[in-house]
């Protein structure tokens, strides 16, 4: 009888720590693997490429347009004053479309990295889920929540490991 009481209580112990196990919350951070996934970093290649050769294209232009204006201010005496006005008008709209250039460049790049980060999201969202279904894990945070945690309940290299085998790029345009 007393072998079946102490059985009985490691048994309960044992099953009891598993639930226990189970109940704690584990922690993922998200930014890390955005930032160091195979798929983050070519998505953030691209963009980063993409934003770098448009704002040399701005550049270009704006020299242009800086040649143009030195020009025009040194043709001011030799021309009417009619033909100036026109040629700083001209100049103006230059200007203004160079600036609308800029923000649809900032705003296009913008709204890829928003899609990248979300389809990166979309397919890092099953992955976590089965591996809290494997791991018996009935919660996740994100790591910036968290004032405080053991390091031993970061999951963090566990699903980065996982994503990076599902998908190694996400499209971005």
């Amino acid at each position: 009888m007393k072998i079946i009481k102490t059985l009985f209580f490691v048994l309960s112990v044992l099953f009891s720590t598993n639930n226990l196990y189970a109940d704690i919350p584990h922690f993922i951070d998200f930014k890390y693997i955005l930032n160091e996934s195979e798929a983050g970093k070519k998505a953030q290649t691209s963009l980063k490429n993409k934003l770098n050769k448009g704002i040399k294209n701005l550049q270009d232009k704006e020299k242009k347009i800086q040649d143009e204006e030195k020009k025009i201010i040194q043709q001011k005496k030799v021309i009417s004053a009619e033909e100036y006005k026109k040629k700083v008008t001209e100049l103006r709209k230059k200007v203004n479309s160079l600036q609308k250039e800029r923000s649809t460049l900032l705003d296009t790049v913008s709204k890829q990295r928003t899609k990248a980060r979300n389809e990166l999201l979309k397919n890092l969202n099953p992955i976590i889920k089965d591996y809290m279904k494997q791991n018996k894990i009935r919660m996740v945070v994100d790591k910036k929540s968290l004032l405080l945690a053991d390091e031993n309940l970061d999951i963090t290299k566990n699903i980065m490991s996982l994503l990076n085998n599902k998908i190694k790029s996400i499209n971005i345009n």
